[in-house]
């Protein structure tokens, strides 16, 4: 993690984490960036503008969310409700804390010593940051003026809300496909899989490169069928650099708990390796980067 002050930052990189996700130490929450105060219609105001943000928390970790070392920022609010997500905390925007673009680029600013040293930069992630299509759009543009490498790690359901302008400002996607036959994909999240098909597409169209991850988890996206179909989608998009498959874990269960929410995969295990080993096969049968 990094020091909350403005001199050198001392960094805790991390771990990688077998998991629906990566291993993380714990976010820096909100601590160093100012609490923007505005009344409410100026507030309004604001977030149209996407001067104004809603924050869950941030973190500065290494081979997590793109490449070299990265400010992975999330933000608060997403439209899925995936049984196995991992941070239900930043489901609601209500839950998120009000930031500046103009603050979050100050952090952005004082670590690109260490994006240089590395080949990192900046990870907007969530919750879904184009829930917030505004307030990305001018973090990224004024993180691509400093000439800092960007990145989005997005479901792709509410592509539609990026527009060319944003694609034009992203180095990477992280590109979340949570299925690829669409009832499994309702299952996974309450919603339709064509949004993020679509998404992923016109990244590859633009040129925009792409990671796609896919979490594997037993008895619910792990049949042959369902991650055939993922495959194929990869490999029909000319951008993708890598596949990132992902185990399920059951480490998000305990703020499930906590917030009072039912956690439908309680009884659910971890992928065997020689699951985890089949999918990976699937998609390298395929000529695909698999990770």
């Amino acid at each position: 993690m990094s020091s909350a002050n403005d001199g050198a930052p001392v960094v805790d990189l991390g771990t990688p984490l077998v998991g629906g996700s990566t291993q993380r130490t714990g976010g820096q929450g909100t601590q160093g960036l100012e609490n923007a105060d505005f009344d409410r219609p100026e507030r309004l105001a604001q977030v149209r503008t996407g001067e104004l943000g809603s924050l869950h928390s941030w973190e500065l970790v290494t081979a997590v969310d793109g490449p070299g070392t990265r400010l992975t920022v999330f933000l608060a609010g997403c439209p899925l409700r995936c049984l196995y997500c991992h941070n239900p905390d930043t489901l609601e925007m209500r839950r998120g804390t009000d930031i500046t673009a103009d603050e979050l680029l100050k952090k952005v600013k004082r670590y690109r010593g260490v994006f240089t040293a590395t080949g990192g930069g900046l990870t907007l992630s969530g919750g879904e940051p184009l829930m917030q299509p505004a307030f990305v759009a001018r973090v990224l543009r004024g993180a691509k003026e400093m000439g800092v490498h960007t990145t989005i790690d997005t479901s792709g359901f509410l592509g539609a809300a990026a527009t060319d302008a944003i694609l034009d400002d992203l180095d990477l996607v992280l590109l979340d496909v949570k299925s690829g036959i669409p009832d499994t994909y309702s299952r996974v999240t309450g919603r339709e899989l064509q949004p993020t098909l679509d998404f992923g597409r016109r990244l590859s169209d633009h040129g925009v490169a792409m990671w796609i991850r896919f979490v594997l988890v037993p008895d619910l996206t792990d049949s042959w069928d369902n991650v055939e179909a993922v495959a194929d989608y990869a490999a029909s998009l000319a951008t993708v650099a890598r596949v990132e498959v992902l185990p399920f874990h059951q480490m998000g269960r305990d703020k499930w708990e906590s917030l009072g929410m039912k956690y439908e995969l309680e009884d659910t295990r971890p992928p065997t390796p020689e699951l985890v080993e089949r999918v990976r096969g699937q998609f390298r049968a395929r000529g695909l980067e698999v990770h």
